[in-house]
């Protein structure tokens, strides 16, 4: 699950990056209005989360110009504001949920993986390739009868490969969908990642298998039952 949080108060922004990293989340940083305009035009995240008081200005003016837009990603805000008038005006403006601030960390996991479930949302299904079954909600793989637990990027690897079942996807892709575009990763981190991913899946005996594409990037590909 890929977020983007905009928060322009620097150590509360680390404090729920670091907590979000932990959830599983990844999680690319927008410290105003302008920069969070361009990653929402430019990215594909699964949720944002948008604070109200921003340095040039109300974050529920990105929640209106995407709900004007036709963009239904969800969206939860997160504010100090919490009057009954503030409240209103961030649901009218397109706002899947409103957190007043301060507030506790489990609770915005909590809010966040609710606002995913939706009907619509990135965690409202089961994934599913070959015998491989992925419970994003629980963040569970299943071959056959069997969990496979596995390490965070791998598993992170493990859904974007399956969300695009079939069809290629490029390095540039895994990448965001590991470490986000604030992420260093090593030059050598991906290909490592889908080897162990690879051998794991060997190893439980899989019915679907991951190919590499060289000069273009990996797939997945269910086999037949």
């Amino acid at each position: 699950m890929r977020l983007l949080l905009v928060e322009d108060e620097r150590r509360l922004g680390n404090l729920l990056h670091a907590s979000l990293h932990e959830a599983g989340f990844v999680t690319d940083r927008a410290l105003d209005l302008a920069d969070a305009r361009d990653l929402a035009r430019r990215e594909r995240f699964d949720a944002l989360l948008v604070d109200r008081g921003l340095p040039d200005g109300d974050g529920l003016e990105l929640v209106h110009e995407l709900r004007a837009a036709g963009n239904a990603v969800p969206v939860l805000v997160l504010t100090a504001r919490d009057g009954v008038p503030d409240r209103v005006a961030g649901l009218e403006n397109g706002a899947d949920d409103y957190l007043v601030k301060p507030f506790a960390i489990e609770e915005l996991i909590a809010r966040v993986r609710a606002v995913l479930r939706r009907p619509g949302g990135a965690l409202g299904q089961e994934l599913r390739a070959g015998d491989i079954t992925y419970d994003a909600i629980e963040r569970v793989v299943i071959i056959g009868d069997r969990n496979l637990v596995l390490p965070r990027h791998e598993l992170a690897a493990l859904e974007c490969l399956m969300r695009r079942l079939g069809r290629v996807v490029t390095r540039e892709t895994l990448i965001d969908a590991l470490y986000g575009r604030d992420g260093e990763p090593a030059s050598n981190a991906v290909p490592v990642h889908i080897h162990n991913l690879r051998k794991k899946l060997q190893e439980a005996g899989a019915q679907a298998s991951i190919i590499t594409l060289r000069g273009l990037g990996y797939m997945l590909q269910a086999e037949p039952p």
